[in-house]
């Protein structure tokens, strides 16, 4: 009888510890969730996507799967999602919109696209550099749009590099994984490509080498092959950037600045589309 109480004493207290045991333990021991967005490497055959539901609002402005994308100058976009999420790229305080964005992204190469005085009605701040030497590193969902960075070095003053400096933002939603490049200044590795994974719609800085060059932009353009391509920074440079594109791609100048684009309606074929007053 006493190997049979001692037995039932100790799955008692196996079964009392499992009931018990802090939830955030098991949490930190699950797989982390995957973007929907990222190449899935071979090396991780257990990885699991992730996914949102759009919140039930949809504002007027935006149809139902549709994300709107108005450029505001220079590298300023302002993303609107299905769900009501409002996000400007590259914000550096000059380009305002009707009401404060929810998220707004930074990158710090050059003043236009950055301010360190934001308006305090945003309610996400996200710097495309780190802190303390460390690189950016940011997971955020908000209503129906994940957003993550994948961070690449920048010049600095005297010929010198500055690594971590500068963030490649990606926000998915409505099945769109959209990909700002900010502030490029050197070519991409392998290693970058498989931390972006997919992007259907692409921001590019054309300048022709503030960031990089027009013969180094359309290298990494190419690379990312996505179906849209939506040219900022600087137009006087535009045709030159143009010219590194030959039948593969289509081409074209837009009569406003804004476009409206879903899953469904992406090009078959890449196009790069200058939005006007790029």
């Amino acid at each position: 009888m006493l190997p049979l109480r001692c037995l039932a004493y100790a799955l008692a207290a196996v079964w009392f510890v499992h009931a018990f045991w802090p939830q955030a333990a098991h949490a930190q021991q699950s797989p982390a969730a995957v973007s929907q967005c990222q190449a899935i490497a071979q090396a991780a055959p257990s990885a699991t996507f992730v996914s949102f539901s759009a919140p039930p609002v949809t504002p007027a402005a935006v149809s139902a799967g549709e994300v709107s994308i108005t450029l505001l100058g220079h590298s300023t976009f302002l993303i609107e999602t299905p769900g009501g999420v409002s996000i400007a790229t590259d914000y550096n305080g000059w380009f305002r919109t009707a009401t404060p964005p929810t998220v707004v992204t930074m990158n710090k190469a050059h003043s236009s696209h950055y301010t360190l005085a934001p308006d305090p009605a945003i309610r996400h701040v996200l710097h495309g550099w780190g802190e303390n030497g460390e690189p950016a590193d940011h997971d955020l969902v908000v209503g129906d749009t994940y957003i993550r960075n994948v961070v690449t070095d920048i010049r600095s003053g005297f010929g010198g590099m500055e690594p971590n400096g500068n963030s490649i933002f990606i926000f998915e939603v409505a099945g769109l994984c959209i990909g700002h490049l900010g502030h490029l200044h050197y070519e991409l590795d392998d290693s970058h490509y498989r931390a972006i994974g997919r992007l259907d719609v692409l921001m590019v800085p054309v300048d022709g080498g503030l960031t990089m060059g027009s013969e180094s932009m359309s290298r990494v353009v190419s690379r990312l092959r996505s179906a849209l391509i939506l040219p900022m920074h600087r137009r006087p440079l535009i045709n030159d950037f143009l010219a590194m594109f030959g039948d593969d791609y289509d081409k074209s100048f837009a009569a406003g600045p804004t476009i409206k684009v879903s899953l469904r309606s992406l090009p078959p074929k890449p196009l790069i589309y200058v939005l006007q007053d790029v």
